[in-house]
């Protein structure tokens, strides 16, 4: 029989084989957070029909997921790091399972949005702790890099295939299907977690007072941000909704920052930030975030509203994007070498803006400028979710990794709740009527090219400044070494 991690406590895995079922979990863990993020997408339209959903309910569809994934990330990162990242991992895959079975239940969109605000907080639970759990599972970064790139690997092609197998199933089974195979996805991953993770060492977890109040209000800012922009739509600007919104978020946020600030066991010590090389891991993230949640939510649109595509076609016209991402796997580690961990970071985060780019301007004048799209920023995303996460880690002090895992989930998730925000706002304020009924009128159809433009070319221009500022970040990294240690000791080249 195999020796695995959790038959040898306190001793480090010589080898990813051996290893192995303890990365089966973990990359199990991340499959059903980046499956879960898109195998709905193509079933956007038949949701939105048999449910009656509007087309701000079909954004929370999506949305609700990000929100509270983003919003409860650090305040689970923390607790992780105190309490247990096993312990709180296996809590959070048991509440995933019950919360994929309640999808069976679901008759209405405000039932289905609850559904995937619980499995956001699921996320949260267990998400951070993958890559944190992986990175300590090794000692040097060499092994990291490589075990980081398998479990993203699985990730991405979850993220590849969702779409495909999504349109494909929508044609013989209910859409409901697709949140019910996450169950066999949290059973995998709780196994494999339990018996190839160690218990977690005391030694490893600090003994810091949690920060309540700053948990509550990192979470109110970031639901507070994401919910303003639709309330303006929905409600208009003559409302009080939208600008109560607005005004919470603004208080919330500042209330957090004083919070960190002041307190003596913040929930996020903001020096941390400041660290050259996390701050540019933590632009590149949110950019790919952005960008790709964005062009997911409108291509899918796109091809299926406006083309009249079917689901299975739009499965198939989203191959481009599996092909790069599957494919890719074999390129990480040789580009990395080569280009080394901060070149390789801006150039995929730039290849990312790059096919966001190309799609706004482009994208309304056939498939193949879609196609070309969703294959720069696949290529962006299977090299950028690698290097910026493993980059922030190193940066951080040893007995913080689940909230630096959690910084970058945050980045991300926030962001690609903010893209589909923008996106969803955008089209709700330039499309009239309907936007899932069956035939769109030539007004209409102007209607939607000129809104995808629109939030593309935004999107676009949000997502440059974000990686512009990585690269000042990064170089300013690269010419002083020489971090700040705060609390434990941080690593020489953060």
């Amino acid at each position: 029989m195999n020796e695995t991690a959790a038959d040898r406590p306190g001793r480090t895995p010589r080898s990813l084989r051996e290893a192995w079922v303890a990365l089966a979990g973990l990359s199990a863990v991340f499959l059903f957070e980046m499956l879960d993020n898109s195998i709905l997408n193509v079933a956007l339209p038949v949701i939105g029909r048999e449910l009656h959903a509007s087309t701000t309910a079909l954004q929370w569809v999506t949305g609700a997921y990000a929100v509270v994934f983003g919003g409860l990330m650090l305040a689970f990162g923390a607790i992780a790091d105190r309490f247990g990242r096993r312990r709180i991992m296996l809590i959070g895959l048991v509440l995933l399972g019950l919360a994929s079975l309640a999808t069976a239940l679901v008759a209405t969109a405000g039932q289905l949005i609850a559904v995937r605000a619980a499995m956001g907080a699921a996320a949260a639970m267990t998400t951070p702790g993958s890559m944190a759990l992986a990175f300590r599972l090794f000692d040097e970064d060499g092994p990291r890099l490589r075990a980081l790139t398998l479990i993203s690997t699985v990730g991405l092609v979850g993220l590849a295939i969702g779409p495909t197998a999504g349109g494909l199933v929508l044609a013989i089974v209910p859409w409901q299907v697709l949140l019910l195979v996450n169950v066999p996805v949290a059973v995998l991953a709780f196994l494999g977690v339990r018996s190839g993770i160690a218990a977690d060492d005391p030694a490893g977890l600090h003994r810091d007072t949690l920060d309540v109040p700053g948990m509550l209000l990192g979470t109110a800012a970031i639901v507070f941000a994401l919910l303003a922009p639709t309330l303006f739509v929905d409600e208009g600007a003559g409302s009080w909704a939208p600008w109560a919104a607005t005004a919470a978020a603004a208080v919330t946020a500042i209330g957090f920052v004083l919070r960190e600030r002041l307190t003596r066991h913040p929930l996020l010590d903001l020096r941390l930030l400041a660290l050259p090389l996390v701050s540019s891991g933590l632009a590149y993230k949110a950019a790919a975030g952005l960008a790709t949640a964005g062009l997911g939510y409108m291509v899918t649109l796109q091809l299926q509203l406006d083309w009249g595509w079917t689901p299975a076609l739009a499965a198939i016209g989203m191959l481009p994007q599996v092909v790069v991402l599957v494919a890719g796997s074999a390129i990480v580690d040789p580009f990395v070498r080569r280009a080394g961990l901060d070149r390789a970071a801006w150039i995929s985060a730039a290849a990312v803006v790059s096919g966001l780019a190309v799609y706004g301007l482009l994208g309304r004048f056939g498939y193949p400028w879609v196609a070309i799209a969703l294959v720069l920023v696949a290529a962006g995303m299977r090299v950028v979710g690698v290097v910026a996460g493993l980059n922030v880690v190193r940066g951080l002090p040893a007995n913080r990794t689940t909230i630096g895992t959690a910084l970058v989930d945050t980045a991300t998730e926030v962001t690609s709740g903010a893209g589909i925000a923008i996106t969803g706002t955008i089209l709700a304020a330039l499309f009239t009527g309907d936007i899932a009924t069956s035939q769109w009128s030539p007004r209409q159809t102007g209607e939607f090219h000129r809104a995808v433009t629109i939030a593309g070319l935004s999107l676009t221009i949000v997502a440059a400044a974000l990686v512009g500022w990585g690269i000042a970040r990064a170089r300013y990294a690269a010419g002083d070494r020489a971090a700040v240690p705060v609390g434990d000791t941080v690593p020489q080249d953060a």
